[in-house]
């Protein structure tokens, strides 16, 4: 008999921290149209390939949902063969859900609610697209910093504008702008990664007047102004000096806040523990990540984590410990994981550190095909968009959360190949097709990436595309309508947390006197 939870006992495991995970099961379109605010996306179909890594804990409580589509029931079994051990279904799905608690829009909320409410408390300073304008065209002694991924201020940002992604601002600034008297504006393409910079530049204590530009490049278009398209700056490099500079101040930062840090032989403790979920995270870059790393940890850029925690954590209620080799970034990115009510720590010198042997995870075992027989019709199980910017020759799109019902509208009567980036996701769905058709179903060997020959653009689909959510902060193609609604909802978002009551989101409030070292 299938095991359900109601959102009432789900709720409160949240305003417990009770470890719990909540597994959205459907695409990312339906979940970017409404879902609890703690729900991860992880697609049925996805579920072996992306939950072990978000959810490493088999005895973890899971809950999953779906709005009726009928995704519960199929995950029951794949979950099982997992091996996770805790699983219950959702009582009533999201619209049970909706009876009890706020239902929310978009992606990485968690984060971006959170930002809302810093600047809320904090009121972190912020100046509108044409006052910054104005000063980028008068003043000399400023600097632009974008708080985004280099590819995402490569692709847009405004003029002067420069790389240095959130969770490297206080690490760098005292490179980047030595003279007190730099104004220094920190921008992103939305709200959030733009207040968080801001913010943590301010609680780091540094000397220069910092803003936010509201909106940022979101605001900046509906302005009427342009982006800039292919900037390469990049923020210095710290000098040992200014390295010093940014570890007093997030020392003193950090130890306001009250981030405990660790040492290796309490880390070894932790991991031990078989009834506490750990994650284990390198917030440098990630190529200083590449380079070397202590043993265990996985690159999550500090910036990044913030703005999307849940596309690292993905039991609430987790300990979670960050590391750098610097004394700055771990503790800066602490800092806001503590405010967000997430059990977090920094260890400095994981050296001596001992984790255990690595879960087996999950491993395809399933008979390929190194091309497509005679007569085979080849389903491709990429993300639309991906399969649209290439593919096997002649593949069509088939909605993977949707396969056993859309394999029927497959053209042929021979054989069925199944497809995917790596192959990983065509194997962990051969089941189901198998099931799902009287026809012949292979999986090819290597999926796309393995394919030997040219591949075919475009887009030859039999399902709905509704896997993915286009983000309107996003790209150089948004429509204004599209971009202020998402400045809206943002704005909204405070409410909504005070509303729902779950979040145990606290900002703190005073900042220390920081020592400049």
């Amino acid at each position: 008999m299938t095991r359900t939870l109601s959102p009432r006992d789900l709720r409160a495991a949240w305003a417990a921290n009770r470890e719990i995970a909540l597994i959205d099961l459907r695409p990312e379109g339906p979940y970017a149209d409404g879902h609890p605010l703690f729900a991860l996306s992880v697609p049925v179909s996805e579920l072996e390939v992306t939950l072990p890594r978000l959810v490493p804990r088999l005895s973890t409580p899971v809950v999953v949902y779906d709005a009726g589509e009928g995704y519960a029931a199929a995950a029951l079994p794949r979950l099982a063969a997992l091996g996770y051990t805790d699983v219950a279904v959702l009582d009533g799905g999201l619209a049970g859900y909706a009876a009890e608690g706020e239902i929310y829009i978009d992606v990485n909320v968690p984060s971006k609610a959170f930002g809302e409410l810093v600047e809320s408390i904090r009121h972190t300073p912020s100046l509108p697209a044409a006052e910054v304008k104005r000063l980028l065209d008068s003043e000399d002694d400023l600097v632009v910093l974008d708080a985004r991924r280099y590819e995402e201020f490569s692709t847009m940002s405004i003029p002067r504008g420069q790389s240095v992604p959130g969770g490297e601002l206080v690490y760098r600034i005292a490179e980047i702008a030595p003279s007190p008297e730099t104004l220094v504006i920190v921008n992103c393409a939305g709200r959030t990664r733009s207040i968080i910079g801001t913010q943590s530049l301010i609680n780091a204590g540094i000397p220069n007047r910092v803003v936010a530009l509201r909106n940022g490049t979101i605001g900046w278009t509906l302005a009427g102004l342009s982006v800039e398209t292919a900037a390469r700056a990049r923020g210095a490099d710290p000098s040992e000096d200014a390295r010093a500079r940014a570890r007093q101040r997030a020392h003193d930062w950090t130890a306001h806040v009250g981030v405990p840090v660790i040492d290796a032989a309490t880390l070894t403790d932790w991991a031990a523990e078989g009834d506490r979920t750990l994650y284990l995270l390198d917030v440098r870059t990630p190529a200083e990540h590449a380079l070397s790393h202590p043993p265990g940890f996985v690159s999550a850029p500090g910036g990044q984590l913030v703005q999307a925690t849940d596309e690292w954590l993905g039991t609430r209620g987790a300990r979670v410990v960050l590391y750098d080799d610097d004394g700055t970034r771990a503790r800066m990115a602490a800092s806001w994981l503590v405010q967000m009510g997430w059990d977090a720590a920094v260890i400095d010198d994981p050296r001596g550190f001992v984790p255990p042997a690595p879960a087996p995870g999950w491993a395809p075992e399933v008979d390929t095909v190194p091309h497509a027989p005679e007569g085979a019709t080849i389903a491709d199980l990429a993300r639309h968009a991906e399969h649209a910017r290439g593919h096997v020759p002649g593949a069509h799109w088939v909605s993977g959360p949707d396969l056993a019902r859309d394999l029927a509208a497959l053209p042929g009567e021979g054989p069925i190949v199944l497809t995917s980036p790596d192959g990983r996701v065509a194997a962990a769905n051969l089941v189901q097709a198998r099931g799902a058709t009287p026809r012949p179903v292979h999986v090819l060997a290597g999926g796309t990436a393995g394919w030997h020959g040219p591949l075919e653009t475009g887009s030859r689909a039999v399902s709905v595309p509704n896997d993915a959510y286009k983000r309107p902060y996003e790209g150089t193609d948004n429509a204004a309508e599209k971009m202020q609604a998402y400045i809206d909802w943002e704005l909204g978002l405070v409410a909504q947390l005070a509303n729902d009551g779950v979040s145990r989101f606290r900002v703190i409030r005073a900042a220390p006197q920081a020592s400049d070292g």
